[in-house]
């Protein structure tokens, strides 16, 4: 049937701001979905708080909202943009949550809008464990023993039913937060507590554990007229126990006979039949006793899942771009596969490879957690590797990583604790893949291994396989591997590091010998049927076999754009956005793009983003492979964050052109001496510094500067392992912790600014002009990096002279530097004076903020000038102009994941997302912020503040404030000294320590709306550690610094008096470049 005419304004929401359980993958299914329903002649409205993603840009819907993902505000778009439907199965949980509340709330029946795609009904049956269960009883199929816990009491009831261990998960939460595996009472009483105030309806469910059986997923679609079809099974390497976003996944299923594949592709069709889900993707996931074949249906999701991007990629098949179509009247036979241009979607894809995905992981960031994987999911990021075989495949994605492995071990990396290593074979963590590969090389047999974990003998002895070859190669020298040897190295997925380190040599070597023996990778393509029909799409994987690549000849000028990489803490999606956009522009100028990435959640990994994509690796080896067959023009490495750019001289030694700022120039700003002696020839002002190789260098610069000193590793990203040191005993355990991180380069010494005022400044430069993007302003002081950092543009406190001058040295650096592309610098301000902090001549994760602050898209303004147009030419609007609207970017932590970690925040970034405000004044706009990230802005009720000593006096004018708007303060006993003195009313509590329990019981009642405690010193076990930590666990609203708590008072203020009315970018000045 085809599309309906009836509709013409269709409302997305999107899924907010990057956090685990749910990461870049909704921007990708949101903003296919977007472009599609845009071709087919729908106005799409969409509401999403993220700024970092390409879903958000102006162009991509008619109307575009960056606002909180909330009912409140999402009714004043319903209002004012009048949608005919919502679309509410792209936005993750976070999306499907807000469609239910609107719902419910008759906000959708007040004003006539449609949910389309999946009614409330099947939403409800398909999120509520009760009416979940219920339907599978229907079917005939069996679900986990279980029952629900509305209390402590009904939980301890239902385990000595259940029995331990049990399953415990909270209602409609997101990417199992909350939830785990008890083992006994204490475990129990643990995350019941906690499960039961994240739950939006105050209910976990008990199930009886299913740990150690085998997992499996089916990613379903299904049509209005009941057609469906499975795109895609997929396994789960590690056993039941582990959150399926935590485990390595393979798809297609590898271990299932065809009997068992088809009972469960029969169960799925009929789960979606009975759910209700009338139109899209689902995921459906089953867990199978291997024992006895015992099979019980875990869940389903009646939206597009953190899978379907994984299953889209490894198979070609568009799921959300169909789910989109399908929810405005298409069929699966109406819809043709983009790939092969001749196929109908209702053929099921059929592959012929295998695809291996792999967690990322950010523990070292989260000091005192527990890294055991659970239920609870931690991983931070994904990749995923294509290749003919298993083995192939986990080679690739576990090289892909870039977390200094270069495949399963035998790198030179391994860093194996001999204390626990039986131990850490066994638990789940996010190294034990290379315990197993160890285990194996010493002599474990496949069976003991699978005995310790759990895991199927199919993957164990296909690792075993890769041990096998790899010992095979030990202690040979390079010249004697002849062809044979060689290729069955590649196909066993051994990189060029790992052969170079088995037989003594370098990594350049191994390549030149591989080369002469003709053993070079072919390239094939991913067509959606196992090339059954010609694919009309370049969508390419790297193989080791014989015969010819599936690659087109050159035609035109080509550039590559290395993205980057996997999604962790320092390096998000904020550069998979310059990607995709310098992507978009070079093909506009004439280029044929050429992409290469391996992230499966991001848009520049969607295969109509670039004219070719390549699902490869990003190192040395697999960038030359495809530079050996696609022959570039040029590649651009200074978009994808520090991923590309680690390879830039490499490449160009390798005689590859490096599009835009020169490596050089690159290495200028990041060397330290050169840099400050370029600053020096500007007589531009800067900390004092220094560097350091040993604990007696760094006292010998410390003596020089004088503490405290900001201390950090050479080329490093996100702050990883920096740290503000006020003494030499924390230089000591500084220099030695540093060593691991970065050993092959110095350590950075500088003089910290404490009061300082930081900004951040992004221009785009072409070597004779330099148009400044966007001045920001740092809420928090010095100290806290940059990522974790509130900001907002233009700035809300700098006078006209400094704003000037931060400008003039932009200016001045970026053409010195001879920068020809992006730039980002940090500066700090105290006492009036401007101090350079550093330079980087690349994009930074501010850019898509400052582009949709500003109107001007900078990194498609980039890809120009690195093309050769002159910033001249573009015609851009003046870069002081004056600005309609503030705009506030706030960062999203992950604390909540992460219990035992402290949430003070420093210079190591933390944060995995962000989200933004626009309003027409700063407290407005940093309210919305605080919105969008899930903390209320409270109205009435008790605060809580304890802060350090020099701060006392500075908070008595925000303490005033507060009791002003009718909030009742307590405080500890030295704030409250402060405060009485003030005259300012406050009751005072005793500290944790000190035998007082009164204030932890107030926030686990919920009788504190907001805690305002800064720290007393940096990860000490004090008092305000273990009440920030209640504040996570009971997710009461919470500031760690001074300049946070005077934002927060205002924006309360302000909401108050003015409400906080929406604004669509499309009124705000845009670019039309």
């Amino acid at each position: 049937m085809p599309k309906r005419t009836d509709l013409k304004r269709i409302l997305v929401i999107g899924s907010g701001p990057i956090v685990i359980g749910q990461a870049c993958e909704f921007d990708y299914s949101g903003a296919q979905a977007c472009k599609v329903l845009r071709e087919d002649g729908y106005e799409v409205i969409l509401v999403n708080s993220n700024p970092a993603t390409i879903m958000t840009d102006p162009a991509l819907a008619a109307r575009t909202y960056v606002e909180p993902i909330t009912a409140d505000f999402i009714e004043q778009i319903i209002a004012k943009e009048h949608p005919d439907a919502l679309l509410p199965t792209l936005g993750g949980q976070t999306g499907l949550n807000a469609a239910v509340e609107l719902a419910e709330k008759g906000i959708l029946d007040k004003y006539g809008v449609e949910m389309i795609g999946c009614d409330l009904e099947a939403i409800k049956r398909g999120e509520d464990r009760k009416l979940f269960n219920e339907c599978m009883a229907d079917l005939g199929l069996e679900v986990a023993r279980s029952g629900y816990a509305y209390s402590m009491e009904d939980a301890l009831e239902l385990v000595e039913t259940i029995g331990y261990p049990c399953v415990l998960r909270p209602s409609f939460t997101l990417g199992g937060a909350g939830g785990g595996i008890a083992h006994d009472e204490a475990e129990l009483r643990s995350i019941v507590g906690q499960g039961l105030e994240l739950s939006p309806a105050h209910e976990v469910l008990v199930e009886e554990s299913i740990e150690g059986w085998k997992e499996y997923e089916m990613e379903v679609m299904r049509d209005k007229a009941g057609n469906g079809i499975i795109v895609c099974s997929i396994e789960n390497f590690d056993a039941m126990g582990v959150h399926t976003g935590d485990s390595i996944t393979v798809a297609p299923a590898q271990t299932l006979s065809d009997v068992e594949y088809q009972r469960m592709r029969v169960a799925s069709l009929a789960i979606l039949e009975k759910i209700g889900v009338e139109t899209g993707g689902s995921n459906v996931q089953f867990a199978v006793n291997p024992k006895n074949g015992r099979m019980v249906v875990i869940e389903m999701n009646p939206r597009v899942s953190r899978s379907s991007a994984l299953a889209s990629k490894a198979t070609g098949f568009p799921i959300a771009k169909a789910a989109a179509r399908l929810a405005v009247g298409y069929t699966l036979d109406e819809i043709v596969n983009d790939i092969t241009k001749a196929t109908p979607a209702c053929f099921e894809p059929s592959i012929d490879y295998c695809v291996v995905k792999v967690p990322r992981f950010a523990f070292e960031k989260f000091e005192g957690t527990d890294d055991t994987l659970s239920t609870r999911m931690k991983a931070v990021g994904e990749v995923m590797a294509i290749g003919r075989t298993f083995e192939e495949a986990l080679g690739k994605a576990l090289r892909s990583l870039e977390n200094g492995h270069s495949g399963l071990g035998c790198d030179g990396s391994d860093k194996i604790d001999e204390d626990r290593f039986e131990e850490l074979v066994g638990r789940p963590t996010a190294d034990r893949v290379w315990y197993m590969g160890e285990a194996l090389r010493r002599g474990w047999s496949v069976e003991r291994v699978c005995e310790a974990t759990g895991i199927d003998p199919f993957f164990v002895n296909r690792m075993a396989d890769i041990v096998a070859v790899q010992e095979g190669l030990r202690g040979t020298a390079l010249a004697d591997i002849d062809a044979d040897a060689m290729l069955v190295a590649k196909q066993y997925g051994l990189s060029d590091v790992q052969i170079a380190y088995l037989t003594g040599s370098d990594e350049l070597s191994v390549r030149a010998h591989r080369k002469k023996l003709g053993v070079v990778p072919v390239f094939k393509t991913v067509d959606t049927c196992a090339a059954e029909f010609a694919s009309e799409t370049e969508y390419h994987y790297k193989t080791y076999e014989r015969g010819g690549s599936e690659v087109r000849p050159k035609t035109k000028r080509r550039v590559m754009i290395l993205g980057a990489g996997p999604n962790r803490i320092g390096q998000g999606i904020e550069f998979d956005y310059c990607c995709v956009h310098a992507s978009y522009a070079l093909h506009d100028a004439g280029y044929e793009t050429i992409m290469v990435n391996c992230n499966p959640e991001t848009v520049s990994t969607d295969y109509d983003t670039s004219d070719k994509l390549y699902f490869e690796p990003l190192t040395f080896e697999d960038v030359m492979d495809i530079v050996d067959v696609e022959d570039p023009d040029g590649v651009v490495v200074t978009l994808g964050g520090q991923t590309p750019l680690k390879l830039a001289n490499a490449l160009q030694q390798a005689g590859v052109h490096i599009m835009g700022t020169d490596p050089e120039a690159i290495d200028l700003a990041e060397d330290r001496e050169r840099f400050a002696a370029v600053l020096d020839e500007l007589d531009i002002t800067y900390p004092k510094a220094g560097e350091a190789t040993t604990f007696e260098e760094a006292c010998a610069v410390a003596e020089d500067i004088g503490f405290p000193l900001l201390v950090r590793p050479s080329y490093v990203l996100g702050g990883r392992g920096m740290a503000i040191v006020y003494d030499k005993t924390a230089l000591r355990k500084y220099m030695g912790e540093a060593a691991k991180i970065s050993p092959d380069h110095p350590v950075y010494l500088d003089k910290f600014l404490e009061t300082a005022v930081e900004c951040d400044v992004d221009a785009v430069c072409d070597g004779e002009q330099v148009y400044v993007g966007g001045v920001l302003e740092h809420i928090e002081m010095a100290g806290i990096h940059s990522g974790d950092s509130a900001c907002c543009t233009p700035p809300f406190a700098l006078s006209e002279s400094i704003v000037s001058r931060l400008r003039n040295i932009t200016r001045m650096l970026a053409l010195r530097l001879g920068v020809r592309g992006l730039i980002n610098i940090q500066f700090a301000i105290k006492d009036n004076v401007v101090y350079v902090i550093e330079a980087n001549p690349r994009a930074s994760r501010t850019v898509p903020f400052v582009s949709k602050s500003t109107g001007v898209p900078l990194a498609k303004v980039a890809a120009r000038v690195m093309a050769g147009e002159s910033l001249a030419s573009l015609n851009l609007p003046d870069d002081e102009r004056r600005l309609t609207h503030f705009c506030v970017k706030e960062a999203v932590m992950p604390f909540g994941r992460f219990p035992g970690s402290d949430v003070v925040l420093g210079p190591e970034m933390k944060s995995t997302g962000e989200v933004m405000g626009v309003a027409d004044n700063f407290p407005a706009a940093y309210a919305k912020t605080q919105l969008a990230v899930d903390y209320d802005l409270p109205e009435k009720g008790t605060v809580f503040i304890s802060v350090t000593d020099e701060e006392k006096r500075d908070f008595t004018m925000i303490a005033r404030d507060l009791v002003r708007l009718g909030f009742d303060l307590v405080a500890t006993e030295g704030t409250a000294r402060a405060l009485r003195a003030a005259g300012i009313p406050v009751e005072t509590v005793r500290k944790v320590h000190e035998g007082g329990t009164k204030i932890k019981e107030m926030v686990a009642n919920g009788d504190i709306v907001l805690m305002i405690n800064t720290p007393f010193g940096h990860a000490s076990h004090d008092d305000g550690y273990e009440l920030r930590l209640e504040a996570v666990k009971h997710g009461v609203t919470y500031v760690t610094t001074f300049a946070a708590a005077q934002a927060m008072t205002a924006a309360i203020e302000v909401a108050r008096q003015n409400g906080l009315p929406v604004i669509a970018l499309q009124d705000m000045p845009q670019w039309e470049g």
